[in-house]
């Protein structure tokens, strides 16, 4: 199973260049940021970073005020129908180097590279007719025309047969050769995502399945993440038996409502973490977003905001991917990314639990349970500031001292009578560990 492997025994941890940079991203972009991450954030657990979507494309932002996907665009192509990285904006992938020299580079930094795929086979192949590496078929006899992403215009699905998987299996030994240590593949986690639960939102499950085996008969330990959400609740074991994340909400952004939807999500989810097995809470929209939107800015999120997303995230168990320009980041932000007490909450042998939710509220419970250690973390979801309570026999919870330590910010908290309560501001969290 890939979910029970040691690619992924903790949620990742990384960077990926989507939220800043969207298809704009080059090479020395990617190394700028690289770079920092060493500097500042690998020792705190920060390890990946992930070129994300259309490196292949020539050109992609050059109508950009009417596309965000260039439709049928020029794309960097081998002559089996494999994607390669743009020459221009990768210069050292030239000569058929692929990624191969950047991921020397980032793994020379003591951390690991990822890369974003497309669901299927690009169409100029099938149009082409290019042969199928390793096979007498060719791209148009795999390809699936019916099966096609809403919104990105390169690839059309990969059909269930042996000269489909071995489309999938020539593409994973290519990326094996590269480095490759992580896949974020797209339009697969939910096909059909503008109505989640329509009869088509699953009709990539067999190429999530040839990934896998893929993967497998490469040789190489790669993570496989799922995108975009929401993912299919009745789907939670085929996402666990054959990757390691699945996206379970659509595109996060640096809008209040779209963090307090993640909730209920949460809620869903809450049992289906385990290692190598992520449900995945999107990326995190912190520090400098949006150039590549034509939109650059600091974060919407207030600092309240902030620190409720990286919480629930932290006791959720959620995988943990920025996508802010690393290279502006101020110090408060950083501070955000390497409190290494919250990041000790992604553990995975930790159980956690939602105790409450309304409109108003929600508390988390976070327990580690060869020691005992105990964490709750009350949330103000309400638009106003409002103090917070949660007893702690209602959680079933007895034998704790009267004392608690705000995780945060340091600040001592009395349990009179065995009463957690605490001031929270509006959309803020308070995090506790509770002292035993």
């Amino acid at each position: 199973m890939m979910g029970k492997n040691a690619f992924a025994p903790t949620p990742p941890m990384g960077w990926n260049s989507y939220d800043y940079y969207d298809t704009t991203v080059t090479e020395a972009e990617v190394k700028a940021n690289a770079d920092y991450m060493a500097a500042h954030l690998r020792e705190y657990g920060w390890e990946y970073v992930v070129v994300d979507i259309q490196w292949y494309a020539r050109r992609p932002d050059a109508r950009r005020s009417e596309y965000q996907y260039l439709p049928f665009g020029e794309l960097a192509m081998d002559g089996y129908g494999r994607l390669l990285p743009d020459p221009e904006r990768f210069p050292s992938s030239a000569d058929g180097a692929g990624f191969k020299p950047l991921a020397d580079y980032i793994h020379s930094l003591g951390l690991k590279f990822g890369i974003h795929i497309m669901r299927g086979i690009p169409r100029a192949a099938a149009h082409r007719r290019l042969p199928v590496l390793g096979t007498a078929g060719t791209a148009d006899g795999i390809a699936d025309p019916a099966s096609i992403c809403r919104w990105n215009p390169d690839m059309y699905g990969v059909r269930d047969c042996a000269a489909g998987q071995a489309y999938y299996d020539s593409l994973l030994a290519l990326y094996a050769a590269w480095g490759v240590d992580y896949i974020k593949c797209d339009d697969i986690c939910n096909t059909d995502n503008w109505e989640p639960h329509s009869p088509r939102a699953y009709a990539g499950r067999h190429e999530i399945e040839m990934l896998h085996r893929a993967i497998r008969k490469c040789g190489r330990p790669i993570v496989l993440s799922l995108s975009p959400g929401p993912a299919l609740i009745d789907k939670a074991w085929h996402y666990a038996r054959y990757a390691n994340l699945w996206r379970i909400t659509d595109d996060m952004w640096d809008r209040w409502e779209d963090v307090k939807a993640m909730f209920a999500r949460c809620e869903l989810w809450a049992k289906h973490i385990a290692p190598g097995c992520f449900p995945d809470c999107d990326m995190l929209p912190l520090g400098r977003v949006g150039k590549g939107f034509g939109e650059e800015r600091d974060t919407r999120l207030t600092r309240e905001e902030q620190r409720t997303m990286m919480t629930l995230w932290c006791i959720f168990g959620s995988p943990l991917m920025l996508g802010a320009k690393l290279t502006e980041l101020d110090d408060w932000t950083l501070s955000l990314l390497t409190d290494r007490r919250v990041l000790a909450l992604l553990d995975p042998s930790r159980r956690r639990e939602q105790l409450r939710r309304s409109g108003r509220e929600a508390v988390w419970l976070s327990e580690l349970p060869e020691d005992g250690s105990l964490c709750l973390a009350l949330f103000n979801l309400s638009d106003e500031d409002g103090r917070l309570s949660l007893p702690l026999d209602e959680a079933g919870l007895t034998g704790y001292r009267a004392a608690a330590e705000e995780l945060w910010t340091g600040e001592n908290a009395a349990l009179t009578g065995g009463v957690l309560e605490a001031e929270v501001p509006a959309h803020g969290c308070k995090l506790f560990q509770i002292l035993s």
